[in-house]
């Protein structure tokens, strides 16, 4: 079940611009970042938004966003475009001649190079960009006046704004947006006929073989007379790479594009003289100035598919031409957007990974650029980095669309963004949403889990301390005398009475669940400076989730816990199991806890609590992939189920009715109403395979789940979660699964050693020449998890302390100081042997 509050379809009727296309795409998960929410069911109204610009105007290296204006009624936008024209052309004359001889001149193309990904490449020099920028200006100033009659004549509303990068937020644009039937006749402009494509004969085979001649001849016009043609206007880009001239190709799922010739095409460009690449630029800049108005055909959106491969883009020099394809693409309509989306995931996973780089490396080198007198000033273009980002979205729904994605999700990470003011991008989010007012937490894809923990650890702290401080208010005005135990959640609980205890201090100090957590084991002395608090997680962990205990079901062959389906009158303990969760996560403590995927997903949904306690929450849509992660042998079952080449209704005799054992009694349930008389068919199988993996990973534990949702929630109510994925939620909770023991040997501290003492070494040959199963249970029995934290191993705090007992002793471990006791071993092999012996049976050994 979606959100409360979630963003209506893209693509919805009412936009000036609103695209011809027949027909209604499927449309892909949201492209729209997400946008914050709140607790409260009616968040305040967004500010009006300009609507997309329609028309180029000169100016396009001088661009910037206004944020704080407002668009004029139609009548003073008709005005306000017929002032500019005036304007325009007194400077006309003075500026044209002097402008003329720098009409033709383009930058250098430097050849780029494997370094470019690092932001270490080649760049022009400062006089280079200034010519490509008088450049663009001339070719701009050239098409105002062939264009200067019909200015008066735009849809869009403020002139003065034309340039403005809309908003990022599709739902909040389209509300804003004007309906071209809603404007009066004299405003309305007419909508273009689709263009015929011109005729090109030219194969990919005629294109190698000329490539190939130069070669031997070293004749280039052949090649040059062909990238000049092909990159000359849309229209020609369209006519060259289209499969068939002819066919419309109006299925979302095809581009109709030849993706080997555009390959082909662009792999030789690279190795082409100076001067065809300057040509091919040269086209893509007039093709971007004469496109910039109306809405757009499908021969336009392959044109925009068939540029942003282009390989001239990795180098800095081409960025200005680059920011402006960015531009266009970004500001296109929903549906065009949901047609891109369709097209990119058509790409093979070299390409596909190649966009993205190029894209984090604009946005890097935008950022912390090797040499700012290469760019224009900040202020200048603060539209470039918005436009990646959404032309990154649209690659991240892509990859999200695919079953088995092009690439990990972690390839959308831009390392650059952890060394940016992150809390400042947080709060700006906060406070301005997806309004115009730009932050990198629109786009969340983007931003590591390493820096979503600082956000989130951040927003916790400042949680932690509003919370406290307001407690030392209340005992101060009240006159009583403050104690530093109330700036703390203080859990007092017995070793015999572990989870009854816990229970009972978590529900009577619900208000201090966001306070700095403090354990103290009854009968014990001591100060918990993070050993003891790591050890009550480490022991009512392994209590609550041990078989025995009956919450949590443990199948050995997914090696995963799952909700035990048994109904009872109190779900507390299940409350109980979320807040752990929330604690740990606010605490920055690793918890040894197997879910599987889907159970992140359930938690996330909805990211943010409703107001309305009536609303489903835990309810996530679940396939059979799901079920495979929990009970692969079951869902092996209903997969044979589904292929079965016979009669289904004669050979496996089932209805929509499950039978579940509850405390020695089977029991059933429905499916569908009357389920027990509807008979499995060949027809019917698909709607039962869903249901029945629907019941079992969502309505047989519903009550489990929501009591473990509004008990995570209740610690980590925040904003901040939305920027998770349902993966990265799991890493937080449990940690990475990957392991870097050299990292771990570069971390290490000593205790009674020292790293170069001849134990030490041989216990890192040891390690480091261990299997992988080895070094998770070494990790196990040293942490009391074989995950690492998100910070990595660094986080660790691992320490090895010199043990001055008997060489036939086994090494101990301290799980909740993450320490090793190691004995002096005389020899590496006796110091393997012990080890293996004392890691692989540690089941309860040395837990202190």
């Amino acid at each position: 079940m979606a959100a409360p509050g979630a963003a209506p379809p893209p693509g919805a009727p009412g936009a000036v611009g609103h695209p011809r296309h027949p027909e209604h795409p499927e449309h892909p998960r949201s492209l729209a970042p997400r946008s914050r929410a709140t607790v409260h069911p009616t968040p305040a109204a967004s500010p009006p938004l300009p609507p997309v610009p329609q028309k180029g105007v000169p100016g396009l290296l001088g661009d910037t966003m206004n944020e704080d204006t407002r668009d004029p009624p139609p009548a003073a936008a008709a005005a306000a475009a017929a002032a500019l024209v005036e304007e325009k052309e007194k400077k006309e004359e003075e500026e044209e001649k002097g402008r003329e001889e720098q009409r033709e001149k383009l930058p250098p193309i430097l050849a780029p190079s494997s370094s470019a990904a690092s932001g270490a490449v080649e760049r022009g020099a400062k006089g280079q960009l200034s010519t490509f920028s008088s450049f663009v200006s001339a070719a701009s100033q050239k098409k105002e006046v062939a264009e200067k009659s019909s200015l008066t004549q735009l849809v869009t509303p403020n002139v003065k704004n034309v340039r403005d990068l809309p908003p990022i937020c599709l739902d909040v644009r389209q509300k804003q947006r004007l309906s071209i039937d809603s404007l009066s006749a004299e405003m309305k402009a007419p909508v273009p006929l689709e263009p015929a494509l011109p005729i090109r004969t030219k194969t990919m085979k005629d294109f190698q073989e000329d490539v190939e001649k130069v070669k031997s001849s070293g004749e280039w016009k052949e090649v040059h007379d062909f990238y000049l043609t092909t990159f000359d206007s849309f229209l020609e880009l369209s006519a060259t790479f289209k499969k068939d001239a002819n066919a419309p190709f109006n299925t979302i799922e095809d581009s109709g594009i030849n993706a080997k010739f555009v390959n082909a095409v662009y792999d030789a460009l690279l190795n082409t003289p100076q001067d065809i690449q300057k040509s091919v630029l040269k086209g893509i800049i007039n093709s971007l100035l004469r496109e910039w108005k109306g809405p757009r055909s499908k021969d336009d959106l392959r044109a925009y598919f068939i540029l942003l491969q282009n390989p001239q883009f990795n180098n800095t020099s081409t960025y200005v031409i680059y920011a402006h394809l960015l531009r266009q693409i970004a500001t296109l309509v929903e549906a065009d957007h949901h047609f891109l989306v369709h097209w990119f995931k058509k790409l093979s996973q070299k390409r596909f990974k190649q966009l993205v780089d190029r894209l984090l490396q604009f946005i890097s080198l935008r950022l912390f650029p090797a040499k700012p007198e290469e760019f224009p000033p900040m202020t200048k273009c603060s539209w470039w980095i918005p436009s990646a980002a959404k032309v990154l979205a649209l690659l991240n729904a892509a990859n999200d669309l695919v079953h088995l994605p092009l690439i990990p999700y972690t390839d959308f990470y831009n390392s650059t963004l952890d060394h940016i003011d992150l809390m400042e991008e947080y709060h700006t989010w906060q406070c301005f949403g997806n309004s115009r007012r730009f932050s990198f937490c629109q786009y969340p894809f983007v931003i590591s889990i390493a820096a979503k923990k600082i956000i989130i650890q951040r927003d916790s702290e400042q949680q932690m301390i509003s919370i406290a401080r307001q407690s030392l208010v209340d005992k101060v005005s009240r006159r009583q005398r403050p104690d530093m135990n109330m700036l703390f959640l203080n859990m007092k609980v017995r070793r015999t009475h572990l989870v009854s205890d816990s229970l009972d201090e978590l529900t009577r100090k619900r208000g201090d669940l966001k306070k700095k957590l403090k354990v103290t084991f009854v009968g014990e002395a001591g100060l918990d400076m993070g050993g003891l608090t790591k050890e009550w997680f480490l022991l009512l962990i392994r209590q609550i989730f041990h078989p025995d205990y009956g919450m949590f079901a443990y199948h050995k062959d997914s090696h995963c816990h799952w909700f035990s389906s048994f109904k009872c009158d109190n779900y507390s303990e299940f409350r109980l199991v979320g807040i752990l969760m929330g604690l740990a996560v606010y605490n920055s403590i690793t918890l040894d806890i197997r879910f599987p995927p889907c159970c992140y997903r359930k938690l996330l949904s909805p990211p943010i609590v409703p107001g309305d306690q009536n609303t489903p929450v835990g309810i996530c849509s679940v396939t059979i992939d799901d079920l495979y992660q929990i009970m692969p042998e079951l869902a092996h079952g209903l997969n044979e189920l589904l292929s079965h080449d016979g009669n289904v209704e004669e050979d496996f005799y089932s209805t929509f009715q499950v039978f579940q054992e509850e405390f020695g009694v089977i029991k059933s349930y429905n499916l569908k109403s009357g389920g027990d008389k509807i008979p499995v068919t060949n027809q019917n199988r698909k709607e039962y395979v869903q249901l029945y993996v629907d019941f079992l990973l969502n309505k047989s534990i519903y009550k489990q789940f929501a009591a473990f949702y509004y008990g995570f929630h209740s610690v980590c109510a925040s904003n901040a979660l939305m920027l998770l994925r349902p993966e990265e939620v799991e890493i937080l909770v449990c940690g990475s699964p990957e392991l870097d023991m050299h990292a771990l040997q570069r971390n290490t501290q000593y205790d009674g050693y020292v790293k170069t003492d001849l134990t030490i070494r041989y216990f890192w040959d040891v390690v480091l020449g261990f299997p992988l199963d080895l070094q998770k249970k070494l990790l196990h029995f040293t942490t009391g998890s074989d995950r690492v934290p998100v910070g990595g191993m660094a986080d660790l705090n691992f320490k090895i302390s010199k043990h001055d007992t008997s060489t036939n002793w086994l090494p101990v471990a301290h799980t909740c100081f993450n320490q090793l006791c190691l004995p002096p071993y005389k020899n590496k092999k006796e110091l393997k042997q012990k080890l293996i012996i004392g890691i692989s049976n540690s089941e309860g050994f040395g837990l202190e």
